[in-house]
C-alpha cells in the first residue's frame, strides 16, 4: 500500500460532503494535511475527528464571495495554500437531457456547478499557491463521458465535463512556470450517491460484468488516484487527464 506524507500542507477540497470529495478529503487528513472542505452539504461524519486540522465550511460553491471569503480566511490562517481538489458536481437524469430539447436554465445551473464553481476556487486559491512559494497542485474531477455521445444524454453535464479538462489543461499550461500543476480526473462508473440509480444487486452486477477489470470503482479508487497527482511523486506530471475507469474506456 502506497504511503502518503502530506503533513504541514493544507489542502482546499470542494466538494467535500459526500462520495469521492469525502474521501479525498479523509485520505488527505489521514496523510496529516489540514484540509479546509467546502460543500453545500453538512460535514460528514467521517472527517468531524480531525479537530482544527479540519474547516468545514457549508455553503454554495457557485456564490464567487462565498468562495472568495472561505479560501481567504484559510489561506491566511495557514500561511498559504498546497493543493486544490475540484470534485464538486451535479448529474441529474430526467432534468439534463439532450441539448436539443432540454429546458435551459437547467443546463445554465449544471454549468454553474459543475464547471464555474472550478473557476471560482481557481481563482481564490492561486494567489495563495504563488504566495506560498512552493508551487502547489490541483485536481479538477470530470468523467470519461466526454469522451463519446449517448443516446440517452445529459449533454449539459457531459459538456461541463468536457470544460473541466479544457480548464485544467489551460491552467497547467498558466502556471506552469511557477511550479502549479493542473490534472484532471475523469472517472468511470463509480459507486456514489450520483449513482443510486444502481439501487439492487443485480444492477450492479451488471455494471460490473461491462467493467473489463470486472468491478465498480469505489470512492477510495479516485482519492487514491487524487492524492498521488496532488503529492511529489506526481512532481513532473502537469496537463493531462487520468482515467480511473476499470478499463472501460477499451469498450467505447
Amino acid at each position: 500500500m502506497i504511503v502518503y506524507d502530506f503533513t504541514g500542507r493544507h489542502a482546499v477540497v470542494a466538494g467535500a460532503g459526500g462520495g469521492m470529495g469525502e474521501a479525498i478529503a479523509l485520505a488527505l487528513l489521514e496523510a496529516g494535511a489540514s484540509v479546509t472542505a467546502i460543500d453545500v452539504k453538512p460535514v460528514p461524519t467521517s472527517l468531524s475527528k480531525f479537530g482544527d486540522r479540519l474547516t468545514f465550511a457549508q455553503g454554495d460553491l457557485t456564490d464567487a464571495a462565498f468562495v472568495e471569503q472561505v479560501v481567504s480566511a484559510a489561506g491566511r490562517k495557514h500561511g498559504g495554500i498546497d493543493y486544490l481538489a475540484n470534485v464538486a458536481g451535479v448529474l441529474w437524469f430526467g432534468r439534463d437531457r439532450s441539448a436539443l430539447e432540454m429546458d435551459l436554465d437547467v443546463w445554465d445551473q449544471v454549468f454553474n456547478i459543475n464547471l464555474k464553481s472550478f473557476v471560482h476556487t481557481a481563482r481564490s486559491v492561486v494567489p495563495y499557491m504563488r504566495s506560498g512559494g512552493r508551487g502547489g497542485a490541483m485536481v479538477h474531477f470530470s468523467t470519461i463521458q466526454w469522451y463519446r455521445g449517448d443516446p440517452k444524454p445529459q449533454d449539459a453535464y457531459q459538456a461541463s465535463k468536457a470544460g473541466v479538462c479544457a480548464l485544467s489543461k489551460s491552467l497547467a499550461m498558466q502556471l506552469a512556470s511557477e511550479g502549479i500543476r493542473s490534472n484532471a480526473i475523469c472517472p468511470g462508473m463509480a459507486l456514489t450517491p450520483l449513482q443510486a440509480r444502481w439501487d439492487t444487486e443485480e444492477k450492479r452486477a451488471a455494471v460490473a460484468d461491462y467493467t473489463p477489470l470486472g468491478r465498480i470503482g469505489t470512492p477510495q479508487d479516485m482519492a487514491n488516484a487524487a492524492l498521488f497527482l496532488l503529492s511529489d511523486a506526481a512532481s513532473y506530471i502537469t496537463g493531462i487527464e487520468l482515467a480511473v475507469d476499470g478499463g472501460l474506456l477499451m469498450r467505447m
